[in-house]
């Protein structure tokens, strides 16, 4: 027997088991979070007799006697006071992280009450944060302890909830306080737990499943395979495409080492892992294609019927060779940039119920709507017989687009007629989804003797890995952004997108920009060299401005500020001793002629307004910013605003989570449909009188599609402009990062400040010291090791918005999106300042020879 106390209260435990299971399953004392259950994350954190410890890293028989707390057991005083400093700064983004946070800051300030901002990173640096770049959490924990040293009351605030206004996210303080509830935090009756079993190999034939060991062990309820598959057993996030495999049928030829081969369905969690061992799969081990010259090799085996080439694009505007042939200066470089993971903080979970005639998917993913077709397709269902409910989301980034676990939770439910519940661990997240594209990218730049741009080519090979994902559109941004935001109009870009053995890659923050903007802001620099400018004033004088033409031949509209943006961070860049800058764009909306589309309802329900979009909240606030535009179009108190979970009984298609579209797109709808009940409370009614009445608002933006033979095509609806400047102090390390943001109209300015110093952190990682180890197709990495910032590795963060125009006017208000924008500078930035410390190019990431990451022996 193992006991100890929890909150107060004596527990005991005949099994000895890690004390998060425990914790977790036993008690359903959920807040505290399994974000890797191997102590690298810090979700898990409780207090252990008043020091803060990863509860994944103990088990019950190392704390017994002793006395455990996790966020539940917390004064009410200590609830009241993280709640509102948290909230109140904008500390909370996904939310899966900060109840962690906030046990390691309890911990903190029982020795140090008085904690400076050094002694706050480095008693929250055992906690990773991927949204926030932590630092509006120090300034939470400061507010915190200031409160609570002095006994201050909690501040009775409110805000109006308009727009630019601070305004607290609808849903901080059910996450900072743990309440919130994530889908592995639910718990049904009468719940069977599944788990796939993967390919052994990256490419390997499948010759052999015998089930019969398995089946005999007393917790197993069924093995599934292929041949259980009602309906189609190919899906994929693009529908036109589908080609990922439910399971890999016997047979056939695995792609990756994530590929599912069958499906243990288990009465116990515990016992997942000693079924999957008494499976015996038998495989013929094939040479797997790990390279995209590998794989567009003449003879190599096709990894998907229609061969190893996914897509491919060539954008051609005005006479490239001719210009560059006619440049003062050309530059030619090859870029090579890694395969990288999102380390989104809570691992894929999904519970599918059996539903009447159907089923009920609670999920934690970026689309609710892409999820009940690819289920339906797999189930041969119609789609309105798939149920799908968003719970809270602990980021995603763009890794949680792909189907992961939903459609395997599905499969079960719908075969063995029980509830099922399917999560990954941190290493089979690791394993299977789709990650940001490596890419290897020949850029040549040109431009006169005074530093004008003349013109540029680029081929650019990205390796899409196993399957599509979105690996097309990827490498669509990829190339419409390869020029920058410049105003010159000869370019050559060619793109490819080819199928290997690797993972998968697909959506990650930036799409594709990320690697391209490294490569254009990299030979810019070297030009500015030649010529004899900075880099600031080369990138000043040929950024657009209103009315220019982007190199895509989009006009640029009157509400950007690009150059304003520059001009705001120049003092930081004319002080500094050594410092990089960058100056870059990015679309909201899908655009290239592409259908998109924003849906919301508004409703009134019991005195109250409802706010009914499927647009999923993945840690930019959604939720909070379709509350904002309400309060600003009916002028009432955000009191009166709901804002509903996603759910496909409740709420119109708002299409996916990406591309930077929902503030701007759904955004409009809810506008829209709120300006409708405008109308009826301008003519007297009140909300009494409207109850039960819904009113629907739609937007449907039009682009053009790619290669245009339009003068002027519209590639995107919208584009959001910055500029930052990157230091670096006296040891080569970062000094700190001066961002200046054009974003339209900001509607929360903490929540805005807050997803840029997270895309500033993330960057830096991409850029210095994040690695997703792979060799010979086996994936290696783990959480531990992938590089990731803690909170005493992140430099100063200064930010500040810039607009020109009226930004309250046109769609949404003026509202353009940030979350993709933020993470796309940083690496060419810190890139630019590493150049202009000693004049050597490092052309790939992370960039070598810093001290962040030493010189590759050759």
């Amino acid at each position: 027997m193992y006991s100890f106390t929890v909150n107060g209260q004596p527990v005991s435990s005949e099994e000895d088991k890690k004390l998060m299971y425990f914790l977790r399953d036993d008690l359903r004392l959920t807040g505290t979070k399994d974000g890797c259950d191997s102590g690298a994350c810090g979700a898990c954190t409780v207090l252990i007799n008043g020091r803060a410890s990863k509860s994944c890293l103990f088990t019950l028989a190392k704390v017994v006697g002793k006395d455990v707390t996790t966020v539940e057991g917390l004064t009410q005083r200590e609830k009241d006071v993280f709640a509102y400093a948290f909230a109140q700064t904008g500390a909370v983004q996904c939310g899966y992280c900060i109840p962690g946070m906030l046990i390691s800051a309890v911990g903190l300030l029982k020795k140090k009450p008085d904690p400076t901002d050094t002694d706050i990173r480095k008693g929250i640096r055992g906690n990773i944060c991927r949204c926030t770049g932590y630092v509006k959490i120090v300034e939470a924990i400061k507010v915190a302890a200031k409160m609570l040293r002095e006994e201050l009351p909690i501040p009775d605030k409110h805000s109006d909830g308009k727009l630019g206004h601070d305004f607290q996210r609808v849903d901080a303080v059910a996450k900072v306080l743990g309440t919130g509830k994530y889908v592995d935090d639910i718990v049904v009756p009468g719940m069977l737990y599944a788990s796939a079993i993967r390919s052994a190999y990256p490419r390997a034939r499948l010759l052999k499943i015998d089930t019969t060991a398995a089946l005999a062990h007393p917790d197993c309820v069924a093995v599934l395979t292929s041949k259980d598959v009602p309906g189609n057993n190919k899906i994929g996030h693009l529908e036109f495409i589908s080609d990922w495999d439910v399971m890999i049928p016997v047979g056939e030829v695995t792609r990756y080492v994530g590929d599912a081969v069958a499906l243990v369905v288990s009465k116990h969690k515990a016992s997942l892992d000693a079924i999957k061992d008494l499976v015996d799969v038998e495989y013929e081990e094939l040479t797997p294609l790990l390279s995209c010259a590998a794989a567009l090799a003449d003879g190599a085996p096709k990894i998907h019927e229609k061969g190893n080439l996914l897509t491919h694009e060539h954008l051609i505007r005005g006479n490239t060779d001719e210009k560059l042939a006619n440049s003062k200066y050309v530059v030619k470089q090859h870029y090579s940039v890694p395969i990288n993971e999102h380390a989104f903080m809570e691992p894929e979970c999904a519970i599918a119920i059996p539903e009447g005639d159907g089923i009920l998917l609670r999920t934690g993913g970026q689309g609710i709507y892409d999820e009940q077709r690819e289920v339906s397709r797999m189930l041969g269902l119609p789609k309105e017989k798939v149920h799908v409910h968003s719970e809270l989301v602990g980021g995603g980034f763009g890794g949680k687009e792909d189907m992961s676990v939903q459609h395997h939770a599905a499969l079960a439910a719908w075969c063995l007629h029980q509830p099922v519940k399917v999560l990954f661990t941190r290493q089979e997240s690791l394993l299977v989804h789709p990650k940001r594209h490596g890419m290897e990218m020949d850029f040549v730049t040109g431009c006169d003797e005074e530093g004008n741009l003349t013109a540029m080519k680029a081929v650019v090979y990205a390796d899409s890995g196993a399957y599509a994902s979105l690996g097309g559109p990827v490498l669509q941004r990829a190339c419409t952004h390869a020029a920058g935001p410049y105003k010159y109009q000869d370019i050559d870009i060619e793109g490819f997108a080819v199928y290997t053995n690797n993972p998968p890659c697909g959506a990650f923050r930036g799409f594709g920009v990320c690697q391209t903007a490294f490569a254009i802001e990299s030979n810019i620099n070297i030009l500015a060299k030649k010529v004899g400018i900075s880099p600031w004033e080369i990138r000043y004088r040929n950024a657009v401005a209103p009315g220019d033409t982007l190199p895509n031949g989009q006009l640029v509209t009157q509400n950007a500020a690009l150059k304003e943006s520059l001009l705001a961070v120049k003092p930081a860049y004319d002080e500094a001793k050594v410092a990089g800058v960058t100056c870059f764009f990015k679309n909201s909306g899908i655009g290239v002629g592409l259908p998109d589309a924003g849906r919301c309802i508004v409703s009134v329900e019991d005195g109250k307004v409802h706010i009914r979009t499927s647009a999923a909240g993945i840690g930019q606030g959604v939720g909070t910013v379709m509350t904002q535009i309400v309060c600003e179009t009916l002028d009432i108190d955000p009191s009166l605003v709901v804002a509903e979970a996603p759910d496909t009984r409740r709420t119109p298609d708002s299409g996916t989570t990406t591309a930077s579209r929902q503030s701007l797109i759904t955004g409009e709808a809810t506008k829209r449909a709120a300006q409708q009940l405008r109308v009826e409370l301008d003519m007297g009614r009140s909300l009494a009188d409207l109850e039960g009445r819904e009113f629907f608002g739609e937007f449907f933006p039009e682009t053009d599609p790619l290669n245009s033979d339009k003068k002027n095509p519209v590639s995107h609806v919208g584009y959001g402009y910055a500029a930052e400047v990157v230091t670096l102090d006296d040891a080569g390390k970062l000094g700190k990062f001066v961002a200046s943001y054009d974003i339209g109209q900001v509607v929360n300015p903490k929540a805005a400040a807050g997803q840029i110093e997270g895309g500033i952190v993330m960057g830096m990682g991409y850029a210095l010291t994040e690695k997703f180890e792979v060799k010979d197709g086996y994936v290696k990495a783990r959480y531990a090791t992938l590089g990731l910032l803690d909170a005493t590795k992140v430099p100063p963060i200064e930010t500040s918005f810039v607009h020109a125009g009226n930004n309250h006017d046109g769609m949404a208000y003026g509202i353009k999106g940030v979350g993709e924008l933020a993470t796309i500078l940083p690496a060419p930035a810190i890139a630019g300042a590493y150049y202009a410390l000693d004049g050597e190019l490092r052309p790939t990431l992370p960039l070598e020879n810093t001290p962040y990451q030493k010189k590759k022996k050759k």
